[in-house]
């Protein structure tokens, strides 16, 4: 995992005093599914119902949520404004309990999945992020994680929103974002079947049999609908996060299979590696202390 960011001066001695911090695991995680509520989605609304079960068990066999219990959260977007689905909102995570409960364990959360509606047409994933960043609570001992499900490009309702407030929205709590899209990747510049790719320029590939294998520093971006590489594509990778081919998971048997078992074992070593709220990134402090300016974000190169 690494940030995409590359510094001016004093860029060596930055570098000396990241690598020599050290940040303590997280005990627990706030993980945010940001989910598409268009027409297409319902294939991805039953997956995410089927495949949180293996990330709460992968995370807790690594020590993440045994003493003190992740939370999932569940944020819908792009709705019909008629069922007023079409604003960013969280589902209910315990219907039993007056009022709205926005975290809940991940069995309250695959059954959430159920109140997702298939009915809008209007889709805005950074309105989403924005909206979730600003608007629900966050521990501070937690990781803070968030998958982006979404099969269309950004529909812009926000002009004001851009990719540098909504990392440094990310940044300022320590989060990274995925995302599932409607994007190719590959493991060398001349393929594209890759499940997905991560910040560190590695691919995951089907292996046939419903696992998966990793190509290392070879990870390529392929073509996606519309805008999604440079919308969401380019702000999951430069977030230290990864972006994962929803064709993949939609073409069904083992490559579905395998898309699950990457996506699960990728988000599992993401979070145990992640510093919660409280703790600044060792990044952030030896910027902060050489006085750095001028950090720029740079594209991953297709």
């Amino acid at each position: 995992m690494k940030r995409k960011w590359i510094a001016g001066t004093a860029g060596l001695a930055a570098a000396a005093l990241m690598s020599s911090a050290s940040v303590a695991a997280p005990i627990t995680a706030d993980v945010v599914f940001l989910v598409d509520e268009s027409g297409s989605m319902g294939g991805e609304h039953t997956w995410l119902s089927n495949m949180i079960a293996s990330l709460e068990s992968g995370l807790v066999g690594e020590g993440v949520g045994s003493s003190v219990s992740n939370r999932y959260s569940l944020v819908g977007f792009g709705g019909s404004s008629g069922s007023n689905h079409l604003d960013p909102h969280a589902h209910d995570m315990d219907a039993v309990t007056a009022g709205a409960q926005e975290w809940g364990s991940s069995t309250d959360f695959a059954a959430a999945t159920s109140t997702l509606v298939t009915n809008g047409g209007t889709e805005d994933g950074w309105s989403a992020l924005d909206w979730a960043l600003n608007n629900l609570s966050y521990r501070a001992d937690a990781a803070v994680n968030f998958v982006l499900v979404t099969d269309e490009d950004r529909d812009n309702t926000n002009a004001a929103l851009n990719k540098e407030s909504l990392l440094s929205g990310l940044f300022g709590k320590n989060a990274l974002l995925n995302v599932v899209v409607n994007n190719s990747f590959g493991c060398d510049a001349s393929s594209t079947n890759a499940i997905g790719i991560d910040s560190d320029d590695n691919g995951f590939q089907a292996d046939g049999s419903g696992g998966f294998t990793k190509c290392e520093g070879a990870g390529n971006i392929g073509s996606g609908n519309g805008t999604t590489g440079s919308d969401y594509v380019d702000l999951a990778l430069n977030s230290g996060g990864a972006a994962w081919n929803l064709n993949i998971l939609r073409s069904g048997g083992t490559n579905a299979d395998s898309f699950t078992a990457s996506f699960v074992d990728t988000k599992v070593q993401e979070i145990t590696e992640q510093p919660p709220v409280s703790v600044p990134e060792p990044g952030t402090l030896a910027l902060l202390g050489l006085g750095l300016t001028g950090l720029a974000f740079r594209r991953k190169k297709a």
